[in-house]
């Protein structure tokens, strides 16, 4: 079941701009986030919080040489937050 949709930016391996959703799902083993760009899907592993999952999204994207990369909650359940949350930055791992 969809708990989540973060927005994620950055700029992909070609110097683009990207922003997409990154959907994280719930289910009695965890949280799990998955991610498509173009032809690239992502999946994270299964963490007990969605920051986890999160970062696990971010550093797989940085190991294909995705730079910037930044998130922010838009929605939770049918609750929409975007312009309220802060944007969360991801180190290079």
């Amino acid at each position: 079941m969809m708990f989540e949709l973060h927005q994620m930016e950055g700029v992909d391996p070609t110097g683009r701009m990207f922003s997409r959703d990154a959907k994280i799902d719930v289910d009695e083993n965890g949280y799990k986030g998955t991610f498509r760009y173009e032809g690239l899907a992502l999946e994270s592993s299964e963490y007990p919080t969605t920051e986890e999952a999160l970062s696990d999204l971010a550093t797989k994207l940085q190991r294909k040489k995705f730079s910037d990369v930044r998130s922010r909650l838009n929605f939770r359940e049918d609750r929409y937050y975007a312009e309220r949350e802060p944007w969360v930055y991801y180190k290079v791992a």
